[in-house]
């Protein structure tokens, strides 16, 4: 029997681009007909691991982080928004809206894993974030998605006073970091291929058939 592709997908809750190339990337499994042949795994990434509790104001942080103006960041949102309806994903940027810190969510999607629920619980904290105008930082929310995917919520919140859990994470983020991942989303396919970026459906396609036959 062949080998499944083993997909990782290096990603944050907070990323635009990471929920738009995983639609791209399941696009591409779907109409391949390959769900039963494939892998997945999402891997931790915090692209602001210091961001305050308080979070920081989406235009004020565009500006600060990649020297955007306020047009730049209302066309990039319109241009994030568009791609987005083309995969049945909506953005619903605001004014006001907050990018937040994601430690706790990805402790959260560490002890989903464990129970196969990860990729049901992180698309859950993607619509929370972007189409539902939710801070995903915040515990009740956190509890709210927790309970949505049907995990075990006292189970859950417990992993996040634990300096265990805590510690796991920023080791895994520390692996990728010091194998040269520095932008997400990056999908690495069976250890071999890596692509960085939110790939268009015909790419994923291509490395997927590629893989398919060396599985």
């Amino acid at each position: 029997m062949a080998e499944k592709i083993r997909l990782e997908i290096i990603s944050d809750v907070v990323c635009p681009w990471c929920i738009i190339g995983y639609k791209r990337l399941k696009t591409a499994i779907l109409e391949m007909g390959i769900e039963d042949k494939v892998e997945l795994q999402w891997q931790p990434f915090e692209i602001n691991p210091d961001m305050p509790a308080a979070g920081e104001e989406i235009q004020a942080y565009g500006t600060r982080k990649y020297g955007s103006t306020a047009e730049e960041g209302a066309r990039n949102r319109a241009m994030i928004t568009k791609l987005g309806e083309e995969l049945e994903f909506k953005f619903d940027f605001f004014n006001g809206m907050k990018v937040v810190n994601t430690r706790d969510a990805h402790i959260l999607l560490d002890y989903a894993k464990e129970l196969g629920l990860q990729t049901k619980l992180n698309t859950q904290l993607f619509y929370s974030f972007f189409s539902d105008r939710q801070d995903i930082s915040d515990r009740q929310i956190l509890e709210q998605a927790l309970q949505n995917v049907g995990l075990n919520v006292a189970e859950g919140l417990s992993r996040l006073d634990d300096n265990g859990a805590r510690k796991r994470i920023l080791e895994q983020e520390m692996h990728w970091y010091n194998t040269g991942i520095s932008s997400v989303p990056t999908v690495i396919i069976n250890r071999s291929e890596v692509l960085t970026g939110a790939q268009p459906i015909a790419v994923y396609k291509q490395i997927l058939t590629e893989q398919s036959k060396l599985s």
